[in-house]
């Protein structure tokens, strides 16, 4: 009896210990389901991570555009204002070039006008100083003839006279000669007289005649010769005029 009493105890620990034991034979005869559980648990993490990770990079890549549009927008906005104010100064440079440009111009054109007109007043003076030293050399070259008249006079009124020696004669002839010579080459000419008309710009006339032979107003006679320098008279000739 009492060995009974004994021995069922024993058999219940012994079935409580089996049971254990297949519990926990169970427990570690499924470390794959565990590991299973486990690898889908983190799975389902790394699946939350990734979708976290892609939103978070597609928030990242839109701010980066907005921020690059933005960084564009504002790279134009500057890039446009330093056009415009590059294109401000270069405009302005251009206005004060023209403007120096046309004053450069008006400069060269107010000297060139002053340079025509002390051009133009240069050849006046040297056309009126050549007229002026032509006509003082003149005066003086008529001056200096009409002094030296006289003594052709005398020269030919000696000419006229009855000389007996006739040495004496022809030092006269010759000394008329040398004198005329001279006078001709100073391109002085006798104005012609008789039988000439009557001319009152080179003949001064002293008396008139009547004479059928002569036309109307012809130099009948010749008292004193005249004389030319070219178109200047140098003496006029005195005359009488027939009719």
């Amino acid at each position: 009896m009492g060995r009974k009493s004994e021995s069922k105890p024993q058999e219940k620990g012994v079935g409580e210990g089996a049971a254990q034991s297949d519990a926990e034979s169970g427990g570690a005869g499924n470390p794959g389901k565990a590991n299973g559980e486990a690898n889908g648990e983190l799975k389902m993490e790394n699946g939350k991570l990734g979708d976290a990770k892609d939103a978070n990079g597609a928030k990242d890549a839109k701010d980066a555009k907005d921020a690059n549009g933005a960084n564009g927008a504002d790279s134009a906005i500057a890039d446009g204002a330093g056009c415009g104010a590059e294109n401000g100064d270069g405009a302005a440079e251009s206005g004060a070039a023209e403007g120096a440009a046309a004053a450069l111009q008006a400069e060269a054109k107010a000297e060139r006008d002053k340079y025509l007109r002390l051009a133009a007043e240069y050849d006046n003076f040297r056309k009126r100083s050549a007229k002026e030293r032509e006509m003082i050399y003149g005066d003086a070259r008529i001056d200096t003839i009409s002094r030296l008249l006289p003594v052709y006079d005398n020269l030919e009124r000696a000419m006229k006279m009855e000389c007996a020696d006739e040495a004496f004669f022809k030092g006269i002839e010759l000394t008329m000669a040398q004198l005329t010579e001279i006078l001709e080459n100073m391109d002085v000419t006798r104005i012609p007289a008789v039988g000439e008309k009557f001319d009152p710009n080179r003949h001064n006339a002293v008396m008139t005649i009547e004479n059928p032979a002569l036309g109307e107003k012809t130099v009948a006679e010749e008292f004193q010769k005249g004389f030319a320098l070219g178109d200047r008279v140098i003496r006029f000739s005195t005359v009488v005029v027939a009719n």
